[in-house]
Parts: structure tokens; sequence; C-alpha cells
């Protein structure tokens, strides 16, 4: 599963629009959804901002474990 997959998934299970989760962490709809279909790399800001707000680990994220937290 791809970083923007799980956004995506992380998202949905949260049940929040992506104008929701922009919003909630600073981000445009627009960049949520680029993030999302992989038309754009989060930055280390973005990554930080979405760990600490669905509470998941930045390696769960990024691929390197299958753990959230």
């Amino acid at each position: 599963m791809t970083f923007g997959e799980k956004i995506r998934n992380l998202r949905e299970d949260a049940d929040l629009t992506q104008k929701q989760l922009g919003d909630a962490v600073q981000m445009s709809q627009r960049k949520v959804s680029y993030i999302e279909c992989g038309r754009h790399e989060p930055d280390m800001a973005d990554i930080v901002a979405l760990c600490k707000f669905f509470a998941v680990s930045a390696d769960y994220l990024l691929g390197l474990s299958n753990k959230k937290k």
C-alpha cells in the first residue's frame, strides 16, 4: 500500500473529507488530493502533521512497518 493509499484509508476510516483533513493539518484540499493519488510527495512537516493527527507512526505511513503505532 502506498503512502497516499494509507492516508486515504485513514481519512475514510475517520469519516473525513479531504477538505476536513486539510483544514485539520493546515493543508489545502488539493494538496491532500494530490498526496492521496501520488501526484505530490509530502514534505517532512506534512508527514509529522499527518502522523500526529491520525496518531500513527511515520514508519507506518512510509511503509517501513505494518504497525500503526
